[in-house]
Order: C-alpha cells, then sequence, then structure tokens
C-alpha cells in the first residue's frame, strides 16, 4: 500500500486514464480484473497496482450523494452500470493502476452498518458517461 498522500485528479485526467487503458488485463492484474464492482480480493497482491490519484481527498468540500442514473434492472455494483466520475460512488474513488499494463482500476470503500467493504472496478472510457 502507498503510505504518500494521493493527489487529486480532475475527471479529465481520469477519463484520459480511461482512453488510454489497455483493452485486456496482463496476468499481474488479472486477480483484480471485473468490469463491475467487486470486493478487493484477499489473496491478491496489492503490490501489483500502484496508486495514481483520487477524485476526492478529505477536507474538500463533501461530494454529491447523487448516484449515476442507470437502466432499469441494472445496480451500482453491476458490470452494467455506467461510471459517471461526477456522482456517487465514483466521486469517491481512488484510481489505481497495473504497475505492468497500466490499466487503471476505480477503488472504493463501501461503509456497511456492520462493515466495511474495499471494492475494486476496471476503468474503461466505453462505460463511462461524463
Amino acid at each position: 500500500m502507498n503510505n504518500k498522500p494521493l493527489r487529486r485528479l480532475s475527471v479529465e485526467e481520469a477519463t484520459r486514464l480511461a482512453e488510454s487503458a489497455p483493452a485486456n488485463t496482463c496476468a499481474h492484474c488479472r486477480p483484480f480484473s471485473s468490469p463491475g464492482w467487486e470486493s478487493f480480493p484477499a489473496t491478491a497482491s496489492a503490490g501489483a497496482l500502484q496508486a495514481v490519484g483520487s477524485l476526492w481527498l478529505p477536507g474538500d468540500d463533501e461530494p454529491t450523494l447523487e448516484e449515476t442514473p442507470r437502466p432499469k434492472g441494472v445496480d451500482d455494483w453491476s458490470a452494467q452500470a455506467p461510471i459517471s466520475l461526477t456522482l456517487r460512488p465514483y466521486n469517491r474513488c481512488e484510481i489505481w493502476a497495473c504497475q505492468h499494463c497500466h490499466l487503471p482500476f476505480l477503488r472504493y470503500t463501501e461503509y456497511g452498518g456492520y462493515y466495511v467493504d474495499a471494492r475494486i472496478r476496471e476503468l474503461h472510457a466505453e462505460r463511462l458517461v461524463d
């Protein structure tokens, strides 16, 4: 895990990362690969990924809780869920990338009533709706 502070990324910077993403995962980041949100795999080596930045940093104004509009029958965590980097949950994400192929990933921590769930999702331009 990276101990230095993350830098704030603009939506434009995050979009460029998505647009430059390789089409497929490599052997190093395959354990994290998911087109929809998944719990961060406990058995995978987080050392394969490096922090790039964050769309929100502690101390910033609270981001909106408005959710990304999605098609009927598609929930937030689905592979078919569109990605709006300015709306919840994406507006609170960190962006990490594979150290080998540079595929970007969104990382989000879901705080439930009795649990904390670190989640990860691939960041690909075709899912962006901003």
